[in-house]
């Protein structure tokens, strides 16, 4: 059963203190077969530490919880609102929509999407996240509902989105969905 001990410096709020217990056990359970019963993450916390000729008393700043930053920019791109949704990009973005359309500004994903549909909703099933290097990794996953250029409705479209976000700024999304399946039919 393991049992790991992290330390940190000072001014950590709560929820930072929480998520990074939580994460970290994700991160034992993933590597080794231990139950969740099994599994102890605990933070100590000392006021100061030397490093590199460098004595230090307060901690980093938090990073932003990427589920919810992703959240919150797809319910800007639903509002329509691309000013707020510009905000949570980087000047680096880069998009990949089905059938390998590459964009990287709104202004052209929104040129692309008024050529094939009118209206567009997403309704979240899940959001997950992973971690790979300095990034975080969020896959948002559930269902599409909207118009159709002719004024034909449409519900219940699988779609998965996988976004990257660094430094607290998405700097890719990737879409996957079967609007193309049900315009066929």
């Amino acid at each position: 059963m393991p049992v790991v001990s992290i330390t940190l410096l000072p001014g950590y709020a709560a929820d930072t203190q929480h998520r990074m217990v939580n994460r970290v056990a994700q991160a034992v359970r993933s590597v080794i077969v231990t139950p969740e019963a099994g599994t102890t993450v605990f933070i100590n916390e000392v006021s100061t530490y030397r490093r590199d000729g460098q004595v230090f008393s307060g901690g980093r700043a938090p990073q932003p919880e990427a589920s919810e930053l992703v959240k919150s920019f797809l319910q800007a791109m639903q509002a329509g609102d691309m000013p707020s949704a510009q905000r949570f990009l980087h000047p680096d973005f880069a998009m990949c929509f089905p059938g390998g359309v590459k964009m990287r500004s709104l202004a052209e994903w929104r040129d692309w999407a008024k050529l094939r549909y009118s209206a567009l909703h997403k309704d979240y099933a899940q959001f997950e996240e992973s971690w790979q290097g300095d990034a975080t990794v969020v896959f948002c996953q559930g269902s599409l509902r909207g118009t159709w250029l002719n004024a034909e409705a449409f519900q219940d479209v699988r779609f998965i989105d996988r976004m990257e976000v660094r430094d607290g700024l998405i700097t890719r999304q990737d879409v996957w969905n079967d609007l193309a399946e049900h315009r066929r039919t």
